[in-house]
C-alpha cells in the first residue's frame, strides 16, 4: 500500500489516470465474474432439474408446467414457447415447409438463449487481454516520469533511482492482477456455457423430432 501511496503522490495526470483505469477494469471484471458465476450456476441447475421433469411428464401442457416450475434462468422454456409457437398467415415464414419453420424457430431461440448465457464474455476477455499491456504503459511512462525528476534534482544515483523505478514496477503488477482472473473466469466461463449449449442443442433436436411425428 505504501508503494501505491507513493507513485499516487508523485505521479502525474498519466500515472494516475492509468492507475484508475486499472482500478476500473479491475471492478468491471469481478462485477460480471460473480454476476456470470451466479447465472451460469442457476442455468445448470435448471437444466438438469427441468429436462427429466419435462420428459417425464404425459402432455406437452404437463411438459410446460414443469419447465415454468424448474426453469428458474429461462434457458429451456424459450425453446418450447418458439417450437409451439403459431405461425402467422400471409407470411414468408408460414410459405416455408412445417419442418423449416420449426428448425428455424428452434434455432433463432437456442441462439437468443446462448446470447444471454455469453453476455459478458467479450468484457472478461478484452480485459484479459489489454490490462498487462495497460499496466506495462504505466510502468513505463512512471519509470520515465521518475527520471525526469531525478534528472531535474542535480546529480542521478542507483540509490536514487532504484525506488522510483520500483514504485513503477508496481503497475506492471496490478494489470497482471487484474488480467489473471478475468482470463481465468474466461476460460471457466467458456467451457461451462460450451457444457450448457450441448444440452440445450441436444433438448431442441429431441423436441422437434417429438413434435415432426405428433404433427405427421
Amino acid at each position: 500500500m505504501t508503494g501505491f501511496a507513493e507513485l499516487w503522490a508523485l505521479g502525474d495526470a498519466v500515472s494516475r489516470g492509468v492507475a484508475l483505469l486499472l482500478l476500473l477494469m479491475s471492478v468491471s471484471a469481478w462485477v460480471v465474474i460473480l454476476w456470470k458465476g451466479w447465472v451460469l450456476q442457476r442455468a445448470r441447475r435448471s437444466i438438469a432439474r427441468a429436462l427429466p421433469a419435462f420428459w417425464a411428464a404425459a402432455n406437452l401442457e404437463e411438459g410446460r408446467n414443469a419447465l415454468q416450475n424448474f426453469d428458474q434462468e429461462q434457458v429451456l422454456l424459450p425453446l418450447l414457447e418458439a417450437a409451439t409457437a403459431n405461425t402467422t398467415a400471409g407470411t414468408l415464414e408460414a410459405s416455408g415447409r412445417q419442418e423449416s419453420r420449426l428448425t428455424r424457430r428452434l434455432r433463432d431461440a437456442l441462439h437468443q438463449v446462448l446470447q444471454h448465457l455469453q453476455q459478458g464474455q467479450v468484457l472478461l476477455a478484452s480485459i484479459g487481454s489489454i490490462a498487462p499491456f495497460v499496466g506495462l504503459f504505466g510502468t513505463v511512462w512512471g519509470i520515465y516520469h521518475a527520471l525526469v525528476n531525478l534528472s531535474a534534482g542535480g546529480s542521478i544515483t542507483i540509490e536514487k533511482i532504484a525506488g522510483p523505478v520500483g514504485e513503477a514496477l508496481i503497475m506492471t503488477a496490478a494489470g497482471l492482477a487484474v488480467a489473471i482472473p478475468a482470463v481465468l473466469a474466461y476460460n471457466i466461463f467458456g467451457k461451462r456455457v460450451g457444457a450448457c449449449e450441448a444440452e440445450l442443442e441436444g433438448f431442441a433436436h429431441d423436441l422437434r423430432e417429438m413434435l415432426d411425428q405428433q404433427k405427421g
